[in-house]
């Protein structure tokens, strides 16, 4: 197979892209996100309406909210990442499971007592409880086992309240699967129609950890994130893997070959929205990331989040090019060309020109476009910004 590289004149946003796109999505652009969080999950749900065909390579590292329980009970990777993305690309006519999205995305009380909370997963396991009785066979029998393989696993201190039904399933799943992520993630593509394709960007169980400009030390992401915890106290100089969240312990992580594949197929590379660091730099910091992306002629794009990110302080849009470009060619190699790794930054017209100067000069093309509305401010319109991705396929 010989592959060629071709260009050609592109409108934004491009009329007739969209408009093909819209009126068969099953035969959409192969769009891939590096992403993780919530932020782009708006976008993905969006996105539906133009491909069937995206694909989420989603960060597992992350260490607090109702993700940090289940890590510590089970000594895994984290899956609501995973879960909520899932769920964002879930069929949401007729034509897919309802029923099985409405459990997935049910959580239990935050303020019943503990003996109510066990009842209400017990009816869930036995397929009494009206969310589960309602789901046809055999996709209930499967909810049921993994369910139960759950139960059957976690300590008598966990604690249900506020947990995420689907995380559960994924988590019992994990279980059953000789503790893999792939095949339940497949599985629950699968029960919920996923239009799409999410994978974990590793399968490695992994903890992010930060050493700051200061010196200090911070394991966790979620003491990095600014969100349960203060932000760090001084500028994030690097972001490393780190086996454990009590001592240093650097690691390494191996980026499968099925992802290699996933760029391998891709017509766009998109490093999405989301914090800049736990978000974003995380699921390029696996060995192989930066060099199969270099490989890979295909148009890649930076769209930076809107409004403060906490792990990014008084970093300029400049400053956040500069460093994603660093991370990418600890892989790639320090003289991998701008153009291998990054070719478009994609901002609101609200962002002055006197920012984007800098980007320009690597030879970074930087499209300036209508991409907030009234009712999305201070975030992206999924519409145009949609719109925007779809056209330079």
């Amino acid at each position: 197979m010989t592959e060629l590289t071709i260009t050609r004149a592109v409108r934004m946003p491009d009329p007739f892209r969209i408009e093909r796109f819209l009126s068969n999505p099953k035969l959409g652009p192969r769009l891939l996100f590096f992403s993780g969080g919530s932020a782009l999950n708006g976008v993905a749900q969006h996105l539906k309406r133009y491909t069937h065909n995206s694909i989420h390579l989603v960060t597992p590292f992350d260490s607090g909210g109702s993700s940090q329980g289940l890590r510590l009970a089970f000594n895994m990777p984290a899956i609501g990442d995973l879960r909520s993305r899932l769920m964002a690309l879930a069929d949401e006519t007729v034509l897919g499971h309802p029923d099985v999205f409405r459990l997935f995305t049910h959580r239990f009380s935050r303020t019943a007592a503990p003996e109510d909370l066990a009842g209400e997963l017990q009816a869930m396991i036995a397929g009494t409880h009206p969310l589960v009785e309602a789901i046809e066979q055999p996709m209930r029998t499967l909810i049921q086992n993994q369910l139960g393989m759950f139960h059957a696993a976690r300590p008598k201190s966990f604690d249900l309240r506020g947990a995420s039904i689907g995380n559960l399933i994924l988590a019992g799943g994990y279980l059953n699967q000789n503790q893999e992520l792939e095949p339940i993630i497949f599985l629950v593509s699968k029960l919920v129609g996923v239009q799409g394709t999410v994978r974990a960007v590793t399968d490695d169980n992994l903890h992010l950890g930060a050493e700051l400009s200061s010196g200090d030390v911070i394991i966790g992401q979620h003491l990095l994130t600014g969100k349960e915890h203060p932000p760090p106290a001084s500028p994030i100089k690097d972001l490393f893997f780190n086996i454990g969240l009590t001592d240093r312990d650097p690691a390494e992580a191996v980026f499968p070959d099925r992802n290699r594949s996933l760029i391998g197929s891709s017509d766009l590379v998109c490093y999405a929205p989301g914090s800049f660091y736990t978000s974003l730099m995380a699921t390029l910091l696996p060995t192989g990331v930066g060099r199969t992306l270099a490989a890979r002629t295909v148009p890649k794009v930076y769209v930076p989040s809107l409004g403060q990110d906490p792990e990014t302080g008084d970093m300029r849009l400049a400053d956040k090019v500069h460093t994603l470009l660093t991370y990418l060619r600890k892989d790639a190699g320090s003289d991998c060309p701008v153009h291998r790794l990054l070719n478009y930054v994609i901002v609101d017209k609200s962002v002055p020109e006197s920012e984007t100067g800098e980007i320009g000069a690597r030879g970074i093309a930087v499209l300036r476009l209508d991409l907030v509305s009234k009712a999305s401010a201070p975030y992206y319109d999924p519409a145009p910004l949609c719109e925007a991705l779809v056209s330079l396929t």
